[in-house]
């Protein structure tokens, strides 16, 4: 299979477990990632508790990939992700030089005394910019933490990306077909037979149940492995009689 890169995301907030808010972030991460040849491997959503905050961030940190974590870096008594952070990864939370220069710089004396409190990061963090009000983010080895707000946050993340993780030469990409009325179970012994020939592409299946009823079968590679397993499903349907519609790429 082709080389990729895959993230994890962490996205906080009370507001999207008690249903006051839906969040942005997932889908556009993925289409962000998907368009420069990477992916999401995982994502978790968590509210502002601080000790449930610290267990993610354990967990997380002794993964072998880079985390996205949305929200919880504000100045309110709710936003905890700075201070979960620090305990998570053993270091002292103080206050960043530069980032308090930032904050003086774009509210001069409004700055003090609730503002500056965003500039109490763990140490040794980087700074991520923010074009939009230059309160910083921060990169904890490889965990970026970003803000709630997606005007913010999504710039930072295309920083984040172009800074530390270039796309990839070659993307990957996807190719599929779907066959109306059938179960999965009519088609198993077919993916599986593909699955084990095309071990350069993933396989997936996506049912549809219901009226209407049909099953997607479809690949996800780099474009060499997904047309050889894309031309032996076609082949494969064709020879079984079966209908099916190529889904739109």
């Amino acid at each position: 299979m082709s080389p990729r890169r895959e993230f994890g995301v962490i996205i906080a907030g009370n507001e999207l477990l008690n249903g006051k808010r839906g969040d942005k972030h997932l889908p556009h991460v993925i289409r962000v990632l998907s368009a420069r040849g990477q992916e999401v491997l995982w994502c978790r959503i968590v509210g502002d508790d601080k000790q449930r905050l610290v267990h993610e961030f354990r967990q997380t940190r002794n993964g072998s990939i880079p985390v996205f974590c949305f929200g919880g870096i504000g100045a309110t008594p709710d936003d905890r992700t700075r201070q979960a952070a620090a305990t998570a990864f053993g270091v002292r939370l103080e206050r960043h030089a530069e980032a308090a220069r930032l904050i003086e710089r774009q509210f001069g004396g409004e700055a003090y005394p609730h503002r500056i409190r965003m500039a109490e990061l763990p140490e040794n963090c980087l700074l991520i910019p923010n074009a939009c009000n230059r309160i910083p983010g921060f990169t904890l080895n490889d965990h970026h933490f970003l803000p709630g707000f997606p005007e913010m946050a999504w710039p930072m993340l295309d920083w984040v990306l172009d800074r530390y993780y270039p796309a990839l030469d070659e993307l990957h990409l996807e190719r599929s077909v779907r066959v109306p009325g059938v179960r999965e179970s009519d088609l198993l012994e077919l993916m599986e037979r593909l699955a084990r020939r095309h071990k350069a592409a993933d396989l997936f299946s996506l049912p549809r149940l219901g009226e209407g009823a049909s099953v997607e079968i479809g690949f996800r590679g780099g474009r060499a492995a997904i047309d050889a397993a894309f031309s032996d499903l076609i082949s494969a349907l064709q020879e079984r009689s079966m209908v099916f519609e190529v889904v739109p790429a």
